[in-house]
């Protein structure tokens, strides 16, 4: 065998190797995206909608089948972290309606409330879950049934006097307030 044919082997060995990696990553990027396609179903099955916009956008906030059920619970946190740290008594409330909200003790979601409630949300999460809670109401979502905005809205401000005044009652911040009224805004739809 000539030293030409060595290196034209060598060659083709390398081109096919280029193009299996190729393939490779070609395959992958097929079944993530088939995996992702999936996980939106699923969402949206859980979710009982099927608008793509709001299912990407859940799912870019990292909510999944699993994790759905906190999505009206959100607006409740965000009043609770407003002032820095989730107190006990707030904790307490939140719990209360995770609990009346059926979020079962040890499960995915009562897993990431209990992280939430150590560490705060990202804005992110703040700033879409109170607009995509509407969306859910508006569409009658399975994730709000017997829930209304006004509901919401009273469970953030029993969250936000829950710790402020004299022995914790009956003092909400002036951060706290405007806070309230941008929830409500975005919960019962109306741009502000």
């Amino acid at each position: 065998m000539s030293e030409h044919d060595s290196l034209h082997e060598r060659g083709r060995a390398l081109e096919d190797e280029y193009f299996r990696r190729k393939d490779r990553e070609l395959l992958e990027k097929i079944r993530r995206k088939a995996a992702a396609e999936e996980a939106e179903r699923a969402l949206g099955a859980s979710a009982g909608i099927s608008d793509p916009e709001v299912l990407h956008e859940l799912q870019a906030l990292g909510f999944t089948p699993e994790t759905i059920a906190l999505l009206p619970l959100i607006p409740v946190l965000q009043v609770a972290w407003a002032e820095g740290g989730v107190t006990p008594v707030e904790r307490h409330l939140i719990e209360k309606l995770a609990n009346a909200r059926g979020i079962a003790p040890g499960s995915g979601a009562d897993a990431q409330l209990m992280d939430w409630l150590a560490n705060k949300p990202s804005e992110e999460v703040f700033r879409g879950a109170a607009r995509l809670t509407q969306a859910l109401l508006e569409s009658g979502s399975s994730v709000v049934a017997n829930l209304r905005a006004d509901q919401l809205v009273e469970y953030c401000e029993q969250v936000a006097s829950a710790s402020g005044g004299i022995f914790g009652l009956g003092r909400v911040s002036a951060d706290e307030r405007t806070l309230l009224a941008s929830i409500a805004a975005d919960l019962k739809g109306r741009k502000g």
